[in-house]
């Protein structure tokens, strides 16, 4: 059974943090592509973060997200500090298992986890 798992959302107030999970099961984490999207009401989904199978990264927005991986544990987190309230979204964690370098496009990620709500006021 292929799927992701994603944990760490809730409601946080202006500057505050929150770490996002994403646990996979049925592949293999350290030889997939991992990325977290994010997507706002009446927005199209956008990239945040990516880490490839050998380890590297690529970041589609500013450096207050930074996204990790704990092979041992097979997961990847999202580090989230000195949120916004224009970080309010879902955010999604997804896969392809058959990726080692990371891209963007979400419509080639096969594995996508059920999104978990990050809420900043205003």
């Amino acid at each position: 059974q292929v799927q992701l798992v994603e944990s760490g959302g809730g409601l946080v107030q202006p500057g505050g943090s929150l770490r996002l999970s994403c646990t996979a099961s049925g592949f293999t984490l350290d030889y997939s592509v991992i990325a977290w999207f994010r997507q706002a009401p009446g927005k199209e989904r956008e990239g945040v973060s990516c880490i490839g199978g050998n380890g590297g990264t690529t970041n589609y927005v500013d450096g207050r997200f930074t996204i990790s991986r704990d092979s041992a544990k097979k997961t990847v987190y999202l580090q989230m500090n000195s949120l916004k309230p224009e970080d309010t979204a879902v955010y999604y964690c997804a896969a392809d298992p058959s990726a080692f370098l990371c891209f963007r496009e979400p419509n080639f990620y096969t594995v996508w986890g059920q999104g978990t709500q990050v809420t900043v006021p205003s």
